[in-house]
């Protein structure tokens, strides 16, 4: 029995001793990265700054996948049925991740039960902005100019249920302003009329309203996040206009299928997170209008509750229907 446990005891050791150097492998061949929208967006840019710092310290390529289609569902999709083997990755968005599932009563899949955080990559606030025929100068001046005149402000969007929609149901569930919606096709277009005068407010990404608000024509009155952004230091949060807590984003965020291995996730989290606090990163990110965030795994999967749970009560208040 001696000479048997010392075999067995010797074959463990032999075990254990082969599979480290494998795990440590990890990763032995290329990434696939799903984006859900088409190249050369903003989501775009971000993922291929970050992932090129992958490739250059592993050697191996990352295979960025552009999957569009229908608000983020179908490259979603596919992540969530790929195999949880570390080598397919989401790059998850607010509209994907947190809008769908509080708008969509069925969806083929569930961020919660189908996706492992892999952590945040950035935060992009929106910036709020008005014509000049619009007196108001703040957030507080341009409640109180709105319920003195009822019915007379519009207020533009990317479209019906988009981020762009939300944040002004946001803005008057917070303030108690209103306003009436006029949804677009796109951000382009309604950006367009408020230029125009045709509509009076507009939630939009910094870098597309910013050159706009530089010439005079358009108003910066506040950003969306709690923390001011690195692209337009200068224009105040909503949060610090009088309305403590409001907050709203598009963001960037990496996912796995759900059984990824944890020190698969923890590799990858740990190379994404100093990729986003390479000085030159950071500054080619706020370039894009996009403030990076690094972050563990836990904190992108608490992140995503509190969002969820905003959208579902904003959604739910405003009695907003998919399209």
């Amino acid at each position: 029995m001696t000479r048997l446990a010392t075999l067995l005891s010797g074959l463990a050791a032999f075990t254990i001793a082969s599979a480290a150097p494998a795990a440590d492998t990890y990763p032995s061949k290329p990434l696939r990265v799903v984006i859900t929208f088409p190249a050369g967006g903003p989501s775009d840019v971000v993922v291929r700054l970050v992932t090129q710092r992958l490739t250059d310290e592993w050697g191996h390529p990352v295979i960025i996948d552009n999957r569009g289609g229908a608000g983020g569902i179908v490259g979603t999709e596919v992540v969530a049925h790929a195999a949880p083997d570390g080598y397919t990755f989401l790059v998850g968005t607010a509209g994907g991740m947190t809008i769908n599932p509080a708008l969509h009563a069925k969806l083929s899949y569930d961020p919660f039960r189908d996706f492992a955080p892999v952590g945040m990559l950035v935060m992009s606030p929106q910036i709020l902005i008005a014509h000049p025929s619009v007196p108001a100068k703040t957030v507080k001046e341009l409640v109180q100019y709105a319920k003195e005149r009822p019915g007379q402000l519009n207020f533009g969007s990317a479209g019906s249920g988009t981020a762009t929609h939300l944040g002004l149901e946001l803005l008057k569930l917070s303030t108690g302003m209103q306003a009436t919606h006029v949804p677009y096709k796109g951000g382009a277009p309604a950006l367009t009329d408020l230029v125009g005068g045709q509509i009076q407010l507009l939630w939009l990404s910094i870098p597309s309203v910013l050159p706009h608000v530089k010439s005079g024509r358009l108003r910066a009155l506040a950003v969306s996040t709690l923390k001011r952004s690195a692209s337009a230091p200068d224009v105040p949060t909503v949060a610090e206009s009088g309305y403590p807590g409001f907050e709203y984003a598009n963001w960037n965020a990496l996912f796995a299928p759900s059984g990824t291995p944890v020190g698969h996730i923890a590799k990858i989290n740990s190379r994404v997170v100093k990729a986003l606090n390479e000085p030159d990163i950071a500054q080619k990110l706020i370039a894009q209008g996009a403030d990076p965030a690094p972050g563990s795994p836990a904190e992108l999967g608490k992140y995503m509750r509190t969002d969820h749970e905003r959208w579902k009560k904003v959604i739910g208040s405003a009695g907003i229907k998919p399209q």
